[in-house]
């Protein structure tokens, strides 16, 4: 029961017709915006562990590694110009992604899709052929803002192309692409930080092309979604293409709800200040926390920096390279879980059980690193103790990959009305790049300051998210996107912020007495 409504059972819609052939590649298709994504969150933390890297950008760093014996282990790799490296990219994917909300709406989901692969190789070439740090920042953000693009788009095309019932598993497509990107990069570091001459991060950082021209050129093939279509009343055309992608002519139920979606999402002039009104204080309160969240579980500390990270805790150089390959294939195998389980299980299932896991491995890092280097930074690591860290750690990234690691792409795309969609999917990707930049810029700083007790600092975090996911967060599998306004009506909190006739649209019409009934 919620605000006195109660949804009987069997609510959602059913619509005809099947998963086609025509979907699923044009979900795969698009999916590969995630590989830009990942392969830059792999490739550089690999790179800035490479000695001829930092010997000529930043040699006060490789000074302070190599030939200062007297700094704390923590704090080897401690430069904010080294991470402004790695972060900048971020910060421009967050001003980007309020831009790409725009084209979105207006010029359709494929168009972002393109504009940020177009950005994002620039960005690579740039960097690949960097003489300094001017240039490698003007790479990176170049980079950023083919990432928000992309970040802002993608999501919301797997969500409305997927028929409900598979939603989840074809939109978490998106972090799996992520996951073997950077995969493919950690293998990549490892092999290029072996070229002779020095130059192997040039390879490295203009590996990032390949992606981008995939996503580039494969956005010129792919539909626009019917819901897309529809938003920008080419109608006839939106029909076919719905036909098309359930592989039936009988789609007129579907249709009509996205048309009275749309029809509504019209009457909302300014989805910007719109999304401020109290009906919609539950999306954009998830918005804002879901992404938030997804960065405070510290996840980034360890794909971002992985190599810096296992050299800190006394890995060599290759050593601490292959580690990093070593959690990337977790990483990749842990998430198509999430694909398996994401539409039986359902979301909070999996956001609950990662939590717990995430918790108890992060524990388990902070001890062992606590027990072996206390705070004062100093010792050296046997290869036992070394494997329990990285089995610890792999454990961590296991969690993170089939729960906020796909759920927290997932669940903000698939739960916002049409009239708010891509001004909230905005807001969603604008708060997941302000976190990454921030945790991305901090990270070696707080390694420095808080040693062992940062993992600490990210399991406490952990702990505050998994309790809001139980209490605040309902469960959204299996049920259309024009309908979700009935899964918040049904909340014992948010119930009440969503009106009666919200509900009605949705497919349900109120009774006396607060009952529902079907107006199918």
């Amino acid at each position: 029961m919620a605000g006195g409504v109660i949804l009987t059972a069997g609510a959602g819609k059913d619509y005809s017709g099947k998963l086609t052939m025509y979907v699923v590649f044009a979900c795969i298709v698009g999916s590969f915006g995630g590989l830009i994504f990942g392969y830059d969150i792999g490739i550089s933390g690999g790179v800035t562990a490479m000695n001829p890297f930092l010997e000529r950008f930043f040699p006060s760093v490789y000074r302070q590694e190599n030939l200062d014996t007297t700094t704390n282990q923590y704090c080897k790799f401690d430069s904010q110009i080294l991470t402004l490296f790695t972060s900048s990219l971020y910060l421009a994917a967050l001003v980007s992604s309020l831009f790409a909300s725009s084209v979105t709406k207006k010029l359709g989901r494929k168009v972002s899709m393109f504009i940020g692969g177009l950005v994002f190789f620039a960005g690579a070439s740039i960097n690949a052929a960097a003489m300094n740090i001017a240039m490698l920042i003007i790479g990176r953000i170049l980079l950023g803002i083919g990432v928000g693009f992309a970040n802002q788009s993608v999501p919301l095309f797997l969500s409305e192309m997927a028929p409900c019932k598979y939603r989840g598993a074809l939109n978490i497509g998106f972090q799996l692409m992520t996951t073997i990107g950077i995969l493919c990069a950690q293998v990549i570091n490892y092999f290029t930080a072996k070229i002779s001459g020095g130059w192997g991060w040039r390879v490295s950082l203009g590996g990032a092309a390949v992606p981008a021209a995939i996503i580039t050129i494969g956005a010129i093939f792919l539909p626009d979604t019917p819901n897309s279509l529809i938003d920008r009343n080419l109608r006839e055309e939106a029909k076919e293409k719905l036909q098309r992608i359930r592989g039936t002519d009988d789609v007129t139920e579907e249709y009509e709800d996205m048309i009275a979606a749309s029809e509504e999402s019209k009457k909302v002039e300014h989805p910007w200040r719109n999304i401020l009104a109290r009906r919609y204080r539950p999306h954009l309160t998830m918005a804002i926390f879901i992404p938030f969240f997804q960065q405070v579980t510290g996840i980034n500390v360890i794909m971002f920096y992985a190599p810096v990270l296992f050299k800190t805790i006394g890995f060599g150089g290759n050593a601490s390279l292959m580690s990093a390959v070593i959690t990337g294939v977790v990483n990749v195998l842990a998430t198509t879980v999430s694909i398996a389980l994401s539409d039986n299980w359902g979301r909070r299932k999996l956001f609950l059980e990662g939590g717990a896991q995430m918790l108890v491995s992060q524990i388990g890092v902070a001890v062992l690193l606590g027990v072996k280097f206390g705070t004062s930074g100093v010792g050296t690591i046997s290869q036992g103790y070394a494997i329990i860290v990285v089995l610890f750690i792999c454990i961590y990234v296991a969690a993170f990959a089939w729960s906020w690691g796909p759920l927290g792409w997932l669940v903000p795309s698939e739960i916002f009305p049409l009239e708010i969609r891509s001004a909230a999917q905005s807001i969603n990707v604008a708060v997941n790049m302000l976190f990454t930049f921030i945790i991305a810029q901090v990270f070696l700083s707080l390694l420095c300051h808080l040693k062992f007790g940062l993992f600490l600092f990210f399991a406490a975090w952990v702990v505050i998210m998994t309790v809001y996911v139980y209490f605040l967060l309902p469960e959204t599998k299996g049920v259309p996107i024009e309908e979700m306004s009935r899964v918040w009506k049904q909340h014992w909190y948010w119930g009440k912020y969503i009106p009666d006739e919200d509900v009605i649209k949705g497919g349900v019409e109120l009774e006396k007495g607060g009952q529902v009934k079907r107006v199918d």
